[in-house]
């Protein structure tokens, strides 16, 4: 009887299904990259997956991040296996080691992996004995892993020192990757019965009619995954700015205020984790800063030219690196600066035409109006405009009912002219 019921107990429970977890990451590798890894690969083993398939399409990122991925992978106690897909993706740089460190890496047809050579990416920039130092570093520590997996290690150095690359198919002549498949179903045909290091011991893998379960990147690393990219994180400064100086210009509107401090917050946490140059940024806040003050100073344009100007040095010098992937667009760059000076040049014309303009109340504004003579003017008298009646003055006599202009005023007096 206990047999039985252990019998229908067990397929119930999901014990004894073999399985294998995939996560799939596209982007930077960033401190978002590491955790959400780290995390796939704690998940993979706790739930007995028979191997956990990395999908990676990256074109590199920091290094602190890919040495914590590559520390986890070497150190897994489940097979991992990196697979670059889908057509079309890479293995750039920091992705190199990534795929070199799996105990199984596979590339999708249509894809690369190299161009691992270290770059600058913080806040000074590096000189040639440093340079030198950092690439000594990074080709030693990557035969290092290259060794380890059995992988090409004269391949490897060249691809940190001379930045060389290699398509799917070279990456398997070369022995640089296993082999080369289309998609995971195929992944999982070619991993079945290949036989991997773990520790001391060597595992079979056994990934024939498995079920496949897919680790997902959990919605606070998402968010952070998009925020960090440099291109957002700079609109979120912009918007938090024009949301801030909407909020000066029309108090107690709440809502531009709530939502550009909301933005300027996420902006400053995705800079600490992307190499900003502090004074770059000092510059945007500086330009704010004006714009803000031209709302408040009348300045006739020139605080808008000079927020116009640190907002457009500030930004192309934002992010302090060499790296393409970590700097803003020019198509980003670009709009902004333009919409910016669009928007404070209109308001700017806009407070300059009504310094400009015709009063409409008050006695100024009866200035060049047509009037009535109530009664005759002869030197003094009455008109009547606009509803009421005006003591008026005029240097020649003027007959009652005659139309006269206001050519100005003295007190409570106005001061007409025949038309």
């Amino acid at each position: 009887m206990n047999y039985l019921l252990l019998f229908f107990l067990i397929p119930a429970l999901g014990l004894g299904t073999s399985h294998v977890d995939v996560a799939v990451f596209d982007g930077i590798i960033s401190p978002v990259a590491s955790r959400f890894i780290k995390k796939a690969i704690a998940e993979a083993t706790e739930d007995g997956a028979e191997v956990l398939v990395i999908q990676l399409d990256t074109p590199g990122g920091l290094d602190t991040s890919m040495r914590d991925i590559v520390k986890e992978i070497l150190n897994a106690k489940i097979p991992i296996c990196v697979f670059v897909a889908p057509a079309g993706a890479r293995a750039a740089s920091a992705g190199v080691f990534i795929t070199l460190a799996a105990h199984i890496s596979a590339m999708a047809p249509s894809t690369s992996i190299g161009a691992a050579h270290p770059v600058s990416v913080g806040k000074e920039k590096m000189d040639e004995k440093m340079i030198e130092k950092v690439t000594n570093d990074a080709a030693a520590y990557i035969r290092s892993i290259a060794k380890e997996r059995g992988k090409n290690v004269k391949w490897a150095e060249q691809a940190v020192r001379k930045s060389i690359s290699a398509t799917n198919e070279e990456a398997v002549k070369k022995n640089i990757v296993d082999f080369t498949c289309k998609d995971i179903q195929e992944l999982l045909e070619k991993l079945d019965g290949r036989e991997v290091k773990l520790e001391d011991k060597k595992v079979v893998i056994k990934t024939k009619n498995v079920e496949v379960k897919k680790i997902e990147m959990g919605l606070k690393d998402r968010i952070l995954s998009v925020i960090t990219d440099p291109n957002i994180a700079y609109i979120l400064l912009l918007l938090g700015m024009y949301g801030l100086i909407f909020e000066l210009q029309n108090p107690g509107a709440i809502f531009p205020g709530v939502v550009g401090s909301i933005c300027l917050i996420l902006a400053f946490f995705a800079f600490q984790m992307l190499p900003v140059n502090f004074a770059a940024l000092l510059l945007i806040i500086l330009a704010i800063i004006l714009f803000i003050l031209e709302t408040q100073i009348t300045s006739h344009g020139l605080l808008t030219i000079g927020g116009i100007i640190a907002i457009t040095f500030g930004s192309i010098m934002l992010m302090n690196t060499d790296v393409p992937f970590l700097k803003i667009s020019w198509k980003v760059i670009l709009p902004a600066v333009v919409i910016t000076a669009a928007l404070f040049i209109f308001a700017i014309g806009m407070g300059i035409r009504v310094q400009f303009k015709k009063p409409t109340t008050g006695k100024e504004g009866l200035i060049g109006e047509i009037a009535v003579a109530r009664t005759k003017i002869d030197k003094e008298g009455k008109v009547f405009v606009n509803g009421e009646i005006w003591g008026a003055e005029s240097k020649e006599v003027i007959k009652k009912g005659e139309k006269v202009k206001i050519v100005g005023f003295d007190k409570l007096t106005l001061k007409v002219e025949k038309i």
